[in-house]
């Protein structure tokens, strides 16, 4: 190994640790030293390593001989289809580079190269030993490789444990760990995350590297692809069988991990085409990656954008326009901080998109405001979905742009909360009494009246009915009814008499005083119609239900200093006047709310609860 190679390693961890951790340079030089000193004293691997075709140690996750062949279920099984009818159709395009002249220059797939390029790899994994059952990470950036691993993985019944980067990285790694994964596949700066956190990887012994392989041991993905290409018999898992571990982000708590059954990927197929009306003409631009694989499934061109999935609030807007331009994208998918500043670019410029029919936003609540900015690029006849769901369920209930505008946005401003729409397709919605004790049996006596605010439950083919080895949040998670599950979505809201759900906040963000609940959704609603406020947030201070209520104010930024004495008193004129907030006495300023890093609107409220009472003692 050539001091050369070291230099471009050490700049790869560097790129790497800033984007997945998201912070300054300076303050990683000391990790840089520790993986330098690893990499300069590690003897050199050759290349010419031998699959491993021995079977791992494992449990299957489900237990397959209690079902019946007939109820085999496979989603790689769509990717079949599809080639089948429409082989020479593009499946995927990359933008691959740019020409002399700036020019984007793409890559793509067909249905019939996917298919291909995803058996040759499923009789390379089956070798190395990712088989059915085996949990797999995937840490794979947005690529033709994404794709065509993830539908090999699916074809040889392995389960892939995926993660959202955005969280930071120690995070990311527990997640890892509590997976008890026995692969891993990842490009190569994710191989220098698992040489800075050995022991997060210890029960991993298959390692594969999409790209260059350096100094750690394992595949390549290159080595293990099989050729000539010879068709791979998918596995014959069942509608039961895990399908994949996806974490949630644990915004609001630890991150768990999502069991996704291959029924459950079944159905969210099924739904999102028919409640949509997606049609096997239209090209997707997907920003992001897991959302992304829906469309080749359903036999839709997907168009990746040149972006940093983890930093959509960063984009660059003129690339996102750019691809739409380009591929004459009908669809797309975007998170508000995305949607918020593609639209503000593209209004300023007098931009528009006539290609562009459908758009869906989703990841945290999406302000009217931001819709009407971004719907001012699209055509008459466009509208802006904005489905409601969590990575447990999703998506549930669904409401569009329209009927926002011109009907519930006025009724947000004066404390209903968040219309989030209509229950999707057959899927079964119930607003429940608010408790945070575990909930063991379904009972209608659990059901609020019409209009009365409780949790948000749903029950249907898509819920996923577990956590991976996390019964204890399955009790507070999961109701049983009979052999289905309620899944108890951790938000509050009520169903209006148009049978329409209105969100009102988490549950564990209700602040709770001796006289009534306080919900963040609806009261904060009351003090961002001030216009110098940017957002609010409320907390309690103190336990329940001896709780003080606080509204913390973070003020339109970019401009002169306020006068916040005078803004305070408007404020509280704004909260007297409105039965909701009347009883809010305390108001901070904050300069800048901590949210998530990637949709930058999830308000961290249990960091400023925490801020706040500092503040007030």
């Amino acid at each position: 190994m050539t001091a050369d190679d070291l230099t471009e390693i050490e700049a790869q961890i560097i790129t790497f640790l800033c984007d997945w951790h998201h912070d300054d340079k300076a303050s990683l030089h000391q990790l840089i030293g520790i993986v330098s000193y690893i990499l300069k004293t590690t003897v050199n691997i050759g290349d010419d390593l031998l699959l491993a075709e021995k079977r791992h140690g494992h449990e299957q996750m489900c237990p397959s001989n209690q079902k019946k062949e007939s109820y085999t279920v496979n989603v790689s099984s769509y990717l079949k289809r599809t080639a089948e009818i429409q082989p020479y159709k593009r499946a995927v395009v990359y933008p691959a580079g740019r020409d002399n002249y700036g020019r984007v220059a793409y890559s793509h797939l067909t249905f019939l190269q996917l298919d291909r390029e995803s058996d040759c790899l499923a009789h390379g994994l089956e070798k190395a030993g990712i088989n059915r059952g085996i949990r797999t990470i995937l840490m794979v950036k947005p690529s033709l490789e994404f794709f065509i691993i993830i539908f090999a993985l699916f074809k040889t019944g392995a389960v892939p444990v995926i993660v959202d980067p955005g969280m930071g990285i120690r995070r990311m790694v527990d997640c890892f760990k509590e997976g008890r994964p026995y692969a891993f596949i990842g490009i190569p700066a994710a191989h220098v995350l698992r040489t800075l956190y050995p022991k997060f990887f210890n029960t991993v012994s298959t390692w594969i590297t999409v790209g260059r392989r350096w100094i750690w041991k394992g595949f390549t993905l290159n080595q293990i692809r099989q050729v000539p290409w010879k068709p791979y018999a998918a596995a014959k898992t069942h509608r039961d069988d895990t399908a994949a571990i996806l974490f949630t982000t644990g915004s609001t708590g630890p991150a768990k991990g999502v069991v996704y059954t291959h029924e459950n990927f079944d159905a969210q197929l099924r739904h999102i085409k028919s409640h949509l009306g997606i049609s096997a003409d239209e090209i997707d631009l997907s920003t992001f990656p897991l959302f992304a694989l829906f469309w080749p499934a359903l036999g839709i061109t997907s168009v990746i954008p040149d972006m940093d999935p983890t930093k959509p609030a960063r984009v660059n807007p003129k690339k996102i326009i750019e691809a739409i331009l380009n591929q004459g994208v009908t669809s797309m998918f975007a998170s508000p901080a995305l949607l918020n500043r593609v639209g503000k670019y593209g209004k300023q410029k007098g931009i528009k998109l006539p290609s562009l029919k459908r758009v869906i936003s989703a990841g945290a609540p999406v302000s009217a405001s931001v819709i009407e900015q971004f719907a001012s690029m699209l055509c008459k006849d466009a509208e802006i979905h904005t489905p409601y769901g969590a990575t447990e369920a999703v998506p549930v209930i669904s409401i569009s742009s329209n009927e926002i505008l011109s009907e519930t946005r006025r009724l947000s401003k004066q404390g209903y909360g968040i219309c989030i729409g209509r229950p999707i397709n057959d899927l079964e919605i119930r607003i429940i009494k608010i408790s945070d004790d575990p909930i063991n049996k379904w009972s209608n006596d659990l059901v609020v009246e019409d209009c009365e605010i409780g949790e948000i439950t749903v029950k249907g083919d898509l819920v996923t009915r577990q956590y991976f080895e996390r019964p204890s949040a399955d009790a507070l998670a999961k109701i049983k009814d009979d052999d289905t599950v309620w899944h108890r979505m951790g938000d509050l809201g009520w169903i209006d008499s148009k049978g329409r759900i209105w969100f009102c906040g988490r549950k564990s963000h209700r602040v709770t005083t001796k006289n009534r609940i306080l919900f963040t959704i609806p009261c904060e609603a009351i003090f961002n119609n001030h216009s110098k406020v940017f957002r609010s947030a409320l907390v309690g201070i103190g336990s329940p239900p001896d709780q003080k209520p606080v509204i913390c104010i973070e003020l339109e930024h970019g401009k002169k200093e306020y006068k916040k004495k005078k803004i305070k008193k408007e404020l509280f004129e704004l909260a007297q006047q409105n039965e909701l907030t009347k009883s809010i006495k305390t108001i901070l300023f904050h300069n800048s709310f901590p949210v998530d890093i990637r949709h930058n609107s999830k308000i961290f409220r249990e960091k400023l609860a925490v801020w706040a009472e500092k503040k007030l003692n």
